[in-house]
């Protein structure tokens, strides 16, 4: 299906949308003109450190009104598989307040000490990060709970460059202990696939948004829909000779998308 028939659009949004507290040019515009065509656009994030009144509350000051239906997080497919593969299972919450309050309120036993019943440890995106809590999971790990994280990124782009992300902190747990942990989000296709299920499109009517070919453009591949890589966030037209992983499209940032869209009214 061409781009100009996309109506059901899955947004990344850091590195996407926005670096930080700047929003990028013409991401308004194109909001607006998804609205306009009869679309639907959806929010979807690896990044578990917030809640949903975060960003929510993050996107109003940039002047985007949102609501929590508009988004799709880690966190929602962390909880979506708690509940069909470990109901019931004490969890060892390494994160940020707001993921382990949003796992409470959504019913999973949880902890943040490393106690003899703890079944699980799911790791998230810590900007919270501590050393008591690398040793809490190295102790759970070599006792040989299973081991969930929320997504693979290796950085989160910031303006002064890039801070560590959930991948690269599991990745020295998993030198420190020799396990690997099962990842939920992004490049998996369950964000994607719940997205298409929640708003009754189809696949060809929809179209993966990101700047990373590892998370966000995998997990439209997984899911069977097209995918638009832009390079506005950590990603480089270089890393898809590196990863072999190939977009249906290449912008340089939203409004160059914005402007292709609106070429074709």
């Amino acid at each position: 299906m061409a781009l100009a028939d996309k109506r059901l659009f899955l947004l990344d949004m850091d590195g996407t949308l926005y670096l930080d507290d700047r929003l990028f040019d013409k991401v308004p515009e194109f909001l607006s003109h998804v609205r306009r065509i009869g679309g639907r656009y959806l929010f979807l994030t690896n990044n578990s450190s917030r809640g949903v009144e975060g960003y929510m509350e993050k996107l109003s000051r940039m002047g985007i009104p949102t609501a929590p239906e508009d988004y799709l997080t880690s966190v929602d497919a962390a909880i979506d598989h708690l509940r069909r593969f470990h109901a019931g299972k004490k969890c060892y919450v390494f994160g940020t307040r707001a993921f382990y309050g949003q796992l409470q309120t959504a019913g999973i036993p949880v902890t943040d000490r490393p106690e003899d019943d703890v079944d699980i440890l799911l790791c998230g995106f810590d900007r919270e990060l501590t050393f008591r809590k690398l040793e809490d999971a190295c102790i759970l790990l070599n006792r040989g709970v299973t081991w969930l994280a929320t997504n693979p990124d290796w950085v989160c782009p910031t303006w002064y460059g890039s801070v560590p992300d959930c991948g690269s902190v599991c990745r020295m747990l998993t030198t420190a202990t020799g396990r690997k942990p099962l990842f939920l989000g992004k490049p998996q296709p369950a964000m994607a696939e719940l997205a298409l299920r929640r708003t009754g499109f189809s696949p060809e009517q929809a179209v993966m948004i990101g700047d990373r070919l590892y998370t966000d453009v995998a997990c439209g591949i997984n899911a069977g829909i097209d995918s638009i890589f832009v390079l506005s966030g950590e990603g480089t037209e270089a890393d898809i000779a590196q990863y072999g992983i190939h977009p249906t499209w290449i912008f340089s940032d939203i409004a160059a998308l914005y402007r292709q869209l609106e070429e074709t009214l």
